[in-house]
């Protein structure tokens, strides 16, 4: 082999090393960019999925904080309208026991609240109080009952009420007493409240 063929060798040979380190370094180097551009890929996945749940977060907070605030407007306004009908639903309630106080049937309950307070206080002293309303009825309770009866300084709308002042009992069968009672104790759930 002469000089030039030996250069010509190693020329070739330094040629094809040169390409395939070249060819290498250019795989290499394109295996670097393409796991670059995976990392990179991935990292703005990632970003974006969690932008999405903060976003998503954000939104579910914004809501909830809206029904939240709806509720509560939804309750006042029921508690609101529950109060007017009550109110309503006791003014006719008044009424009705008013227009019971015209019938023959209210003197009845009068002379039997009577008879159930003297018969309470057994022995004892006993009070019994009419509403300054029904002071025209006094003569005809007291002759119907036989029991002593007074009439009261303050209008309870009607019904009675006994003192027993030996054992320090007040019997309150009045109709604003008991008109009150149940107007505090009325639940729209079902009516009046006994627990």
């Amino acid at each position: 082999m002469t000089i030039d063929e030996k250069l010509q060798h190693f020329y070739e040979v330094s040629i094809e090393e040169a390409k395939e380190d070249a060819s290498q370094a250019l795989e290499e180097h394109r295996q670097h960019l393409a796991k670059m551009l995976e990392d990179h890929k991935q990292t703005q996945r990632q970003n974006a999925e969690a932008q999405i749940k903060a976003e998503t977060e954000h939104v579910r907070r914004e809501v909830n904080k809206a029904l939240s605030a709806e509720q509560i407007n939804l309750k006042r306004d029921w508690s609101k309208k529950q109060e007017e009908l009550k109110q309503k639903l006791f003014t006719e309630v008044k009424e009705k026991a008013v227009q019971f106080m015209t019938t023959p049937d209210y003197e009845e309950y009068l002379c039997r609240k009577i008879r159930e307070a003297r018969d309470f206080a057994e022995d004892d002293e006993v009070q019994i109080f009419l509403s300054a309303n029904d002071k025209d009825r006094l003569k005809t309770l007291i002759e119907k009952t036989g029991v002593p009866l007074q009439i009261s300084q303050e209008d309870f709308l009607g019904g009675i009420r006994a003192e027993i002042p030996q054992k320090n009992i007040l019997i309150d069968n009045s109709f604003s007493e008991n008109l009150a009672s149940m107007q505090q104790e009325f639940k729209f759930d079902g009516g009046l409240n006994h627990e």
